[in-house]
């Protein structure tokens, strides 16, 4: 390590990887817009919010708890272009507003840039390449 390794850690630090909380948040935020998998809940957030990663192990463990809360539920469906059929979510309808009193968390937490260096407030870094590809 030296001195230039450390600046250029803060002028290009690393991507943030999501917690539990956060990736609930998250996932509720995406579904709220329509059904969705896992791996495509994985890519849309490094599309949408680049600074930020998110672990299978994470990813999967918030779809079991919410699950298990009955706030989303999975069923399998193929999707076109793809090999095998995928576990889709989609949140139940009795739990929209809890769900979206959620997801405005993350949407909050993402636009302040939390964790993120030299990240001024309100500044939002989602959304700079969001209409680049669908994965």
């Amino acid at each position: 390590m030296n001195f230039e390794e450390i600046y250029d850690f803060f002028q290009n630090p690393p991507p943030l990887y999501l917690n539990k909380e956060l990736t609930v948040c998250y996932v509720l935020s995406v579904l709220l817009a329509g059904d969705s998998y896992g791996t495509e809940l994985i890519q849309q957030l490094e599309r949408e919010y680049p600074a930020y990663r998110l672990s299978d192990t994470v990813l999967y463990s918030a779809l079991k708890f919410l699950e298990n809360e009955r706030v989303i539920k999975g069923y399998w469906k193929k999707v076109e272009g793809r090999g095998r059929p995928r576990r889709m979510y989609q949140v139940h309808p009795e739990f929209q507003g809890q769900a979206h009193d959620l997801a405005l968390l993350w949407q909050q937490y993402a636009q302040e840039g939390h964790g993120i260096p030299n990240s001024p407030p309100g500044h939002v870094h989602s959304h700079e390449n969001k209409n680049q590809g669908t994965g």
